[in-house]
């Protein structure tokens, strides 16, 4: 398993994530299996949401009745949980944030997260109170480091204008079949391409060039929550046949190499798994330090679509 120091702290991190949004439904013992694997593979960073769940806090609740740290295990895994989407709205009021990370710790049964990001862009931020929240989590000790979920660089440059702490993660969707943040880059001013139209202001670069990580939200999926590309031969004939040559040539699961794809990139991106199944977790894990070549990673990216001008 490939780790690396995510910048602004002191934190080193698995490339791969084990996202917990679907574990309601398993069993305590279940659940344990699934993050016992997860550490078994060298992954050591856990990432929840308050609205994971049937109910509110309903996966961290399970997570916290399920697992149970060590003061030396806790220290050793990176928890990170999300804020700011409600019942039919965005909410980053000071009065949210503090209370939602207040039962995320009680659900989490810890005194701590590692991380926090607001997940949803709230167009009504007032980002003098996301600061003050920040402020208050972090001399309480209850939150280490803080982040966003789904925001443009606009989005990040007005909170920082504020917030004193750096904001070291962005998470956002990524996969080989949806990717317009790295596939409008390479066509950067193609008139008459759609891949060239600007939809994020220029996550990758801003991102890199400001040290924030990129975490990569649904590695397998098409589009948004349209079904996997994996074994789809009737849409993604062409990248499916080179997917399952690369898994052969390297010898893993194809679910190893579209996560591969992702964590080949220089930008040092995080994938989040969200499987609750302990094989397909181990076979997607398996795509942590796979060594794909310019040639593969640019052959996978054309069978998916996209184009090299």
């Amino acid at each position: 398993m490939k780790t690396f120091a995510l910048p602004h702290t002191d934190l080193e991190v698995s490339n791969i994530i084990l996202g917990l949004m679907r574990i309601t439904p398993l069993s305590d013992e279940e659940i344990r299996t699934l993050v016992s694997a997860a550490r078994e593979e060298g992954i050591n960073f856990f990432d929840h949401a308050d609205i994971y769940g049937d109910v509110r806090h309903g996966c961290e609740r399970r997570f916290g009745d399920a697992v149970t740290f060590s003061p030396a295990e806790r220290e050793a895994v990176v928890i990170q949980s999300k804020v700011g989407i409600r019942d039919g709205f965005f909410d980053f009021s000071k009065e949210h944030i503090l209370s939602s990370v207040d039962e995320t710790l009680e659900a989490l049964r810890t005194d701590y997260l590692d991380i926090l990001l607001l997940h949803r862009p709230d167009t009504l931020v007032e980002p003098e109170e996301v600061a003050a929240a920040f402020d208050e989590l972090q001399k309480a000790g209850k939150v280490r480091h803080f982040g966003v979920s789904n925001q443009t660089p606009g989005q990040v440059e007005l909170l920082k204008r504020f917030v004193s702490q750096p904001l070291i993660v962005n998470q956002v969707q990524l996969s080989i079949t949806h990717s317009p943040l790295i596939a409008q880059g390479i066509a950067a001013n193609m008139a008459g391409l759609d891949q060239s139209i600007d939809r994020d202001n220029g996550i990758l670069d801003y991102s890199r060039l400001n040290d924030i990580t990129l975490q990569a939200w649904s590695p397998f999926q098409k589009a948004f929550f349209d079904g996997v590309f994996l074994g789809d031969r009737e849409n993604y004939a062409e990248l499916n046949d080179v997917i399952d040559e690369l898994s052969a040539s390297y010898g893993v699961p194809p679910a190893a190499i579209a996560v591969a794809w992702i964590t080949r990139h220089p930008a040092r991106m995080q994938v989040v798994l969200g499987t609750t199944k302990v094989d397909h977790l181990r076979d997607s894990a398996a795509g942590s330090d796979i060594p794909l070549t310019r040639q593969e990673w640019y052959r996978l990216f054309t069978a998916a679509g996209y184009k090299l001008p």
